[in-house]
């Protein structure tokens, strides 16, 4: 399956050969991957599951009122760490020498400190600026990611010397 999957990747890689590393082009792909999961699972999440109303919970520690735009958030954030996670691991940092549970505890760690941006920036950009959350969803995403590809190569799935 691995094999197969990096065929494919690696069919659309000429065009980019000359001014990006392989790895680096794997990445993006699997990047765009991840964070089309989470694109495309807050649009479902917002507009079909929650059908943009916000959830009122009665949990301790939890504010009683969750808006929909964060709720959404929520549910794509689960989706897309799963398929970021595995992608990761096991087709673009297969160099890495450490544990699985190690990978997975500093993948999780930066996924929710990107979290925690996300909601900080989306409740700025939907309730301060009034912008559409999906559009803001993306734009955010994309910016995360930029920052993320470094973090994750150089700790998350970081090859010993």
């Amino acid at each position: 399956m691995r094999k197969a999957l990096l065929r494919l990747i690696d069919f659309f890689y000429p065009p980019f050969s000359r001014f990006l590393p392989l790895h680096t082009f794997r990445y993006i792909v699997s990047g765009g991957i991840s964070a089309s999961t989470g694109i495309v699972g807050y649009y479902i999440a917002f507009n079909w599951i929650l059908h943009q109303k916000n959830i009122y919970v009665d949990f301790p520690f939890v504010p009683k009122m969750i808006s929909a735009p964060v709720a959404a958030l929520l549910m794509s954030t689960f989706a897309s760490f799963l398929v970021g996670f595995m992608l990761n691991k096991y087709l673009i940092f297969t160099q890495s020498n450490l544990k699985g549970r190690i990978q997975i505890f500093r993948y999780a760690a930066v996924v929710i400190i990107n979290f925690m941006l996300n909601i900080t920036l989306l409740k700025y950009m939907v309730e301060g600026l009034h912008f559409y959350p999906s559009l803001s969803q993306a734009g955010i995403t994309i910016s995360l990611a930029l920052i993320s590809y470094f973090v994750q190569k150089h700790f998350s799935f970081r090859v010993k010397k």
